[in-house]
């Protein structure tokens, strides 16, 4: 009975195969005060903005339905989503909820993607059939470590900060994961790890990692990954004093900044032969044909 119910409301829709036609009426307010057909509320959203990865409710509040069907459409392919509770995609990301006895027709879309950015009508079977357009906006935060190097370089037995920025962010994400090489960071009471997550600013997530006594083995990958959002990832190398100053500088230990070791050995040895030539050639000479003996 409820198949037989459903293909009744399809051929009201006009819908074949999913797909129906998206010619509609936009029509949202009575013509009189005796209108007695359905019509759309003037308080509805034509915008909504949506989080990606969060789930996004798009309302239809219909008056005076009575005994019509209730329609969602993506604009962008003419597909027909659901007809009254019933899904019509196999996107089960797609669901329409609807409370006896209520007006309001609400489209869910779970763990929204960046395609699914659009135009969405909200149908009524009438003849000619109306529609309410509502518009979906879908934000992408963006996920950075601070600083921007993909390379960190740290002394061992320091402590080490790194600090991942979720920006552009309407929701703060459920959780923020670390991985180190992709293992999941632990933070245990009184380990050497400790992780952190602040809410900064209207649309600002901060997560913090703190590596107390870095050792060598603490080297490698660090990930940061948000809930249902891009990660970002620095690599750590742990260095001991004498090479990390080294790389700082861009010399070798012990010789003079900004000469490399080799050019300044160079030079000195050039100076003391200079020296020694010049002492050879101003040394006075025996007169000729003068018995020194």
């Amino acid at each position: 009975m409820a198949c037989v119910l459903v293909l009744s409301a399809l051929v009201l829709l006009g819908v074949r195969d999913g797909v129906g036609s998206t010619e509609c009426r936009r029509e949202r307010l009575p013509s009189s005060a005796l209108y007695t057909g359905p019509y759309f509320d003037a308080t509805m959203p034509t915008n909504v903005t949506a989080q990606l990865g969060t789930h996004a409710f798009l309302p239809c509040i219909i008056q005076q339905l009575d005994d019509k069907s209730v329609s969602w459409v993506r604009n962008r392919d003419s597909h027909i989503l659901t007809v009254d509770r019933y899904t019509f995609i196999a996107d089960e990301r797609f669901q329409c909820f609807h409370v006896d006895n209520s007006e309001t027709w609400t489209l869910q879309i779970k763990y929204v993607q960046t395609r699914d950015a659009g135009l969405y009508e909200c149908q009524i079977s009438t003849e000619p059939k109306i529609c309410h357009i509502v518009t979906l906006n879908v934000i992408v935060p963006r996920v950075a470590i601070v600083g921007g190097e993909r390379d960190l370089h740290v002394n061992a037995g320091s402590t080490v900060t790194i600090q991942c920025v979720i920006s552009r962010s309407i929701e703060q994400p459920a959780f923020v994961f670390w991985h180190h090489d992709g293992r999941l960071v632990m933070s245990p009471a009184g380990g050497r790890h400790r992780t952190a997550v602040e809410r900064t600013g209207a649309d600002t997530t901060v997560s913090t990692l703190v590596i107390s006594r870095v050792r060598r083995a603490d080297s490698g990958n660090y990930t940061c990954q948000p809930s249902n959002l891009p990660h970002a990832t620095v690599l750590l190398h742990v260095l001991n004093g004498e090479h990390h100053a080294a790389m700082q500088d861009g010399v070798s230990a012990g010789h003079p900044a900004g000469h490399p070791g080799h050019l300044w050995l160079l030079c000195v040895g050039l100076s003391l032969l200079g020296a020694i030539t010049d002492a050879l050639v101003t040394q006075p000479r025996p007169a000729r044909g003068v018995d020194v003996t």
